[in-house]
């Protein structure tokens, strides 16, 4: 083999091999000490079975027969799948101001929603509601404020519904307003406009921090939407055709679902022209699971529900140093997301102690194995309100197998192994009274630590009001009508809260 020789300006020839072998060390230290870009998208009361993959390759329907998501299943295929990821919450305020902060929505005393649409229960329940607010406190710091005093540049463009004050207070350079359910335009159906020109916004703001050779923390956040006005004509007649006979509400979730992933495909595809995708982590999730009874089988039960159907999401993370194709296992949640990105950025300033999450990276830089380390081992959802489901006001605490329901209403405890019984169908309760006991007072620690805000027993309850569900909203009373709405369950005696 030749030896080719170049002569530098001191007269010393080097031969080109040793340059060339220089020069690729001198690029790669240079892109080993780049800062990595961050974009986290957040997808809209999407549940754990919504992807056209499935989240868990042990169970096979972890993933749905009508929607396609070829996006997201790139990015699920590219890196990393979390099979027992949970949201914070089964509401969306909830858990979008924890994926943000890194705190709890009981902490934060932010446990509930408002969105303008009578989700207050009537007077006269047997319970009186936790008090909750739905404006995120500027006193508690986000991912956002963290990565900008690190010389990131940052924005949020989307669904924001974390309260009226604007995300640059909350350390966003930029952002499309602090949007709730309506969107910026505060109409009815923000989708399917919205969809696409949130991805606008994210995609132009992405190439003007390539062009400024600045780190970007970006976060795309989609609206929801459930029906053929929400979601393009084209679309949804796609999915219409596909769906054959099934519930048009479904078809059009879907059709909704599949324009945010062809979103998805949009920012995806930019990272590649803009040649920054090795050095992007692309994170993946959602604030609560679908609604309806059903809709996210195996699981039992939905949005607005303290059960594993309202509760565990996707989430996918793919970037540098993850291995592709990968299923973690370990037991994970909203709040362990700042922390992450906190790690994976550099970040050396110490995390707030408000902070109860820990850091996936032991688990993304380790195919999936490996411990995260929490203040607390246990995970606790506190949603003490009246929502979608009939036991009402509840909290729920994960340790291990084990999941402990404690129902206000009635003071029952209810007690699932979640391994073992993914549809929470096998109340073990009484077969394991030793076990509750523990995980009570252990969730009443909790509780106490966080100073949730908590629910009481009602002193003059209105005995004409029952538990009863209406479609899509779940609160006890009567109609305007004067008359009874939805079924009667009858339920026990409250016992001691």
């Amino acid at each position: 083999m030749k030896t080719y020789t170049t002569k530098l300006k001191d007269g010393v020839r080097w031969p080109l091999v040793l340059l060339a072998g220089l020069s690729l060390f001198v690029n790669a230290v240079t892109a080993a000490s780049k800062a990595p870009n961050f974009l986290f998208i957040i997808g809209e009361g999407q549940g754990w079975s919504s992807l056209s993959v499935p989240m868990d390759d042990r169970w096979p329907n972890s993933k749905s027969d009508l929607q396609l998501t070829p996006n997201l299943d790139r990015i699920a295929k590219g890196g990393m799948r979390f099979a027992n990821f949970y949201a914070p919450s089964p509401r969306c305020t909830p858990s979008r101001a924890a994926y943000f902060t890194g705190v709890s929505p009981a902490q934060l005393h932010m446990t509930f929603v408002n969105e303008g649409k009578g989700d207050a229960v009537a007077a006269g329940t047997k319970v009186i509601p936790a008090k909750t607010t739905t404006e995120m406190s500027q006193g508690v710091t986000t991912v956002a404020e963290l990565l900008k005093r690190a010389g990131y540049a940052t924005a949020h463009f989307g669904k924001w519904h974390v309260g009226r004050t604007n995300p640059s207070q909350h350390g966003y350079d930029e952002n499309d307003g602090p949007n709730s359910n309506d969107g910026p335009d505060h109409v009815a159906n923000p989708n399917p406009k919205q969809a696409y020109a949130t991805a606008e916004l994210g995609m132009n703001f992405m190439e003007r921090q390539v062009k400024a050779g600045k780190p970007f923390y970006l976060q795309v956040a989609h609206y929801a939407g459930k029906s053929a006005l929400d979601a393009k004509p084209e679309t949804y007649d796609a999915v219409l055709k596909r769906a054959g006979n099934q519930d048009k509400a479904r078809v059009g979730a879907a059709a909704v679902a599949e324009d945010a992933d062809i979103t998805v495909g949009m920012l995806l595809k930019k990272l590649d022209q803009l040649g920054i995708a090795d050095n992007t982590y692309v994170i993946y999730t959602t604030d609560h699971g679908a609604q309806g009874r059903r809709a996210n089988e195996p699981l039992n039960n939905g949005k607005g529900t303290i059960w594993d159907g309202g509760l565990r999401v996707p989430l996918l993370i793919r970037g540098p140093g993850i291995k592709a194709g990968v299923f973690a296992r370990q037991r994970t949640s909203g709040v362990d997301l700042l922390p992450t990105i906190a790690e994976l950025s550099g970040n050396k300033e110490p995390l707030s102690a408000q902070v109860e999450g820990g850091s996936l990276v032991p688990i993304l830089k380790n195919a999936g194995q490996g411990e995260v380390k929490r203040a607390r081992e246990e995970f606790v959802v506190h949603f003490p309100h009246y929502d979608k489901d009939l036991v009402g006001p509840a909290t729920a605490i994960y340790l291990g197998d084990l999941k402990l329901v404690r129902i206000y209403e009635t003071g029952e405890r209810r007690l699932y192994d979640v391994a073992k019984d993914i549809a929470e169908k096998n109340d073990l309760a009484k077969q394991h009274p030793d076990k509750v006991a523990a995980l009570d007072q252990r969730l009443t620690g909790y509780l106490k630590a966080v100073k949730a805000e908590m629910p009481s027993l009602n002193p003059k309850p209105d005995p004409n009001v029952k538990v009863t569900e209406l479609p899509g909203d779940r609160r006890g009373g009567k109609g305007k009508d004067g008359k009874k709405k939805g079924k009667d369950t009858e339920q026990p005696k409250p016992n001691k809260l």
